[in-house]
């Protein structure tokens, strides 16, 4: 096993899979440029067959559902130990998905919760793209252009997102992402 390339940022990673393929992208979700979703959507545009290994400081529990549902073949807790990750690697090099104890513990959970247990989980790919990307603080025109959707388009998935959510404005989205550790 040898690491073939290193990107620091979304974007350069996205550059480096336009490129060439590689037998396993090892991602985090936080990058200074673009996160860890938008990154994967892209890398998934760009070459459908790749595998996508997430390794974050994230807990499972937040991210790895969506994650595994935008296309990633693995996630794991930066935690976790050595011989996990590479375990990891090679199952996503071989084609398969890796799920982690704590993953698939979560997949488990969640069919025992009703479905509005945790209402962001009930957003479909773009509806939490778009949620986070608010949550943090950006506004719809800059989403807009960064994922070559329509301020329309935009304005239209954040009223969805705040329906299903049922929250009343970004102030409520911001303070429930940080309360169940979606942002910081």
């Amino acid at each position: 096993m040898c690491v073939a390339a290193e990107a620091a940022t979304g974007d350069e990673t996205i550059s480096l899979v336009r490129e060439q393929a590689f037998d396993v992208v090892l991602l985090d979700i936080a990058m200074p440029d673009k996160n860890g979703i938008d990154t994967l959507r892209v890398i998934k545009q760009v070459r459908p067959e790749q595998g996508v290994l997430i390794l974050s400081g994230y807990p499972e529990s937040q991210y790895a559902i969506n994650l595994l549902r935008a296309g990633a073949n693995g996630y794991l807790n930066k935690d976790c130990e050595p011989d996990e990750i590479v375990r990891a690697i090679r199952a996503v090099a071989r084609g398969h998905r890796y799920l982690s104890e704590a993953v698939a513990d979560t997949l488990a959970d969640n069919l025992d919760k009703p479905a509005a247990a945790r209402p962001h989980e009930a957003l479909s790919e773009r509806e939490f793209q778009i949620f986070c990307k608010l949550a943090a603080g950006q506004i719809p025109t800059q989403i807009a252009e960064e994922l070559h959707l329509s301020v329309k388009t935009v304005s239209t998935y954040r009223a969805r997102v705040l329906e299903k959510m049922r929250l009343a404005n970004n102030a409520d989205l911001t303070y429930y992402a940080i309360k169940n550790g979606l942002i910081e």
